[in-house]
């Protein structure tokens, strides 16, 4: 059944407000990543069960590497019905030609493919062609509104911190357990006085985790993130600070970059891609295009900045491991 045109609407209302914030949000992020498929050999009547079981509007058709080879869609179903050929093999009428979106398309460029097309749908394709997931508006909403809901905590736990002076720098900004610093796995004093020292805390904790097992997928995320936050403090914040990293059970890596500094006056303007403070001279020396939240937060999966004007910025960066941690026999390799 087709939705109201005022529903309609009204989402596309709120994904052209909500996405203004999260325009470089990529696809990985966005999408559904649980799709069901089905393979070219069953019929459209299978197909057209499993719409109406799953309440779907369409299933993509994927090889036995996963690779998608086609898409039905109800219009699809509609037509085999009218012309009593529903029980034919999906793949005498599957469309081939199937409009997809990259993994690291961003939001912006995710929502001109739904004004161009005007699908309900579209499929997460890597370069290999493999099947990664699939976007509705709907899922775009839920991504983003979990985004908000892990950036900003909108409870007693946010409003304490920032009433209690420095209190959030002895809590983590995610739990909101007290840090024990002490218990840090891997720690690193930021000198800001030297513009050339940037990036040797990430450089350090980068050996640190390959040393530990990591796989690369991982540690290079891990890396990208820590540096953009030691960037900062060094070409804004001028002070000194610190880069904490706990390893927590082999799946999970906690970062925590943190200084006393000059403080981020708007975290919400930060975000945005391009703000920056840095000194005209910082900039010719190659840095301050922008302060990297975005990009600490596209390689992240949780984030959660907390600042204060003249107080000084904590970071603080959760990291599923996908891959987990290699044994020794695959680091001897």
């Amino acid at each position: 059944m087709m939705q109201p045109t005022t529903d309609k609407s009204s989402i596309d209302s709120l994904l052209e407000k909500l996405g203004e914030y999260f325009a470089d949000m990529p696809a990985s992020e966005l999408m559904n990543p649980n799709v069901l498929t089905m393979s070219k050999d069953r019929t459209l009547w299978h197909t057209k069960e499993l719409m109406r079981i799953r309440k779907i509007s369409g299933v993509p058709i994927v090889d036995q590497k996963r690779r998608l080879i086609g898409l039905v869609s109800i219009e699809d179903i509609i037509v085999a019905l009218e012309n009593e050929l529903i029980g034919e093999r999906i793949e005498k009428h599957m469309t081939r030609r199937v409009v997809t979106v990259a993994p690291d398309e961003t939001l912006t460029s995710v929502v001109a493919k739904f004004n161009r097309y005007r699908f309900g749908r579209f499929p997460v394709v890597n370069s290999e062609g493999t099947l990664l997931g699939i976007i509705t508006k709907k899922d775009i909403i839920g991504a983003i509104l979990e985004r908000f809901r892990l950036m900003y905590v909108h409870d007693e736990r946010r409003k304490s911190a920032l009433e209690g002076t420095t209190e959030w720098f002895e809590k983590s900004l995610i739990s909101g357990d007290y840090v024990e610093k002490d218990s840090a796995n891997f720690a690193f004093n930021i000198d800001y006085t030297d513009v050339d020292m940037v990036g040797i805390g990430a450089a350090e904790l980068k050996k640190f985790l390959i040393a530990r097992g990591l796989d690369e997928q991982s540690v290079r995320r891990i890396s990208i993130a820590t540096y953009e936050a030691e960037v900062n403090v060094v070409i804004h914040s001028g002070s000194e600070g610190t880069i904490y990293c706990w390893m927590e059970n082999g799946k999970t890596v906690k970062v925590r970059v943190e200084d006393t500094g000059k403080g981020i006056e708007n975290i919400e303007q930060a975000l945005k891609e391009g703000y920056s403070t840095a000194s005209d001279h910082v900039r010719e020396l190659g840095f301050g295009a922008g302060m990297g939240l975005s990009n600490m937060r596209r390689c992240s999966d949780k984030m959660m900045v907390m600042s204060e004007v003249g107080k000084g910025v904590v970071v603080e960066m959760i990291f599923e491991i996908s891959g987990g941690k290699k044994d020794d026999s695959e680091r001897s390799n």
